[in-house]
């Protein structure tokens, strides 16, 4: 799916109050250009993508935001916008099965709630960009989780690091329940929130110590589409284009809520200390 370049080259356009001419000056091209790819006569280079989009973030227009307000409003009530940060371009139809298997949840299609969400996952890949979809749970299944123990230990479980339980009746109890639906709603964990489950398959923490530790670094939520059927009710609306000073704008920014998350975790630690059980009490 190609961008929707001649539409977002009107909006910026009509929001700064610039003529087509303008706006070639500012961006460095022939007004002719700016003509034939509103109409939709040519393909936009990719130096002219990121001109212009580049020139549009610099004077504070958010159109990817913008673009989200509108989705939300134009979807009904059964429709629910959803967002997927890409390292690549789709291309063909969305597959379950494309995913790494030591994902959170193992193979499926993951998307986030917002667009900020989706865009701080995939703003240090060069080639990025975010797509806008709409799904409709309609006659599906879907499982929901917390920041809880089931949470935890269903992702560590995904991401290889519980393999001394495997066997365990717990542990096969956790992983039939992630897989007898359609689609999975759950909180988010990076990589710095599975260092901190990590901690807590280790030893090092207790559960109690370790769900306020993950708490306090929320990321939001996550859909994750794992059947077939689930992806069937997922559409593309949009791929969006990330502009060099976009992305390095959500870099720093991620950045800087990594930081305040790390101070979060040391006091949650400290204050839930001696709290809970250790995974091998839970595990007996």
């Amino acid at each position: 799916m190609n961008y929707n370049f001649s539409e977002d080259l009107k909006a910026i356009r009509e929001i700064l109050d610039l003529s087509q001419s303008e706006l070639a000056e500012q961006i460095g091209v022939q007004q002719v250009t700016i003509s034939r790819n509103e109409l939709g006569e040519t393909e936009p280079s990719n130096k002219l993508l990121e001109s212009a989009y580049s020139y549009a973030y610099k004077r504070k227009i958010k159109i990817n935001k913008l673009k989200e307000m509108l989705w939300k409003e134009d979807l009904g009530t059964k429709q629910k916008l959803l967002f997927h940060g890409a390292k690549n371009e789709i291309n063909g139809e969305i597959d379950v099965h494309h995913g790494r298997e030591n994902n959170d949840f193992g193979q499926g299609f993951y998307t986030g709630e917002s667009y900020e969400q989706a865009i701080s996952f995939v703003s240090g890949f060069q080639n990025s960009s975010v797509y806008y979809l709409s799904f409709n749970d309609e006659n599906l299944k879907g499982k929901r989780y917390e920041v809880n123990q089931e949470w935890m230990m269903t992702i560590a479980y995904y991401r290889g690091t519980l393999d001394e339980y495997r066997n365990h009746p717990t542990i096969k109890a956790l992983v039939k329940a992630s897989r007898n639906c359609d689609y999975i709603i759950a909180p988010i964990a990076d990589n710095r929130m599975f260092q901190i489950i990590n901690s807590f398959i280790a030893g090092e923490l207790t559960d109690e110590q370790c769900k306020h530790c993950l708490a306090a670094t929320n990321l939001g939520m996550q859909y994750i589409f794992i059947s077939e059927k689930a992806v069937s009710q997922v559409k593309i609306l949009e791929r969006c284009y990330i502009s060099n000073n976009e992305r390095e704008y959500y870099k720093n920014r991620r950045l800087e809520e990594s930081r305040l998350g790390d101070n979060k975790v040391k006091l949650a630690k400290r204050q839930y200390r001696g709290k809970g059980c250790y995974i091998d009490e839970i595990l007996k």
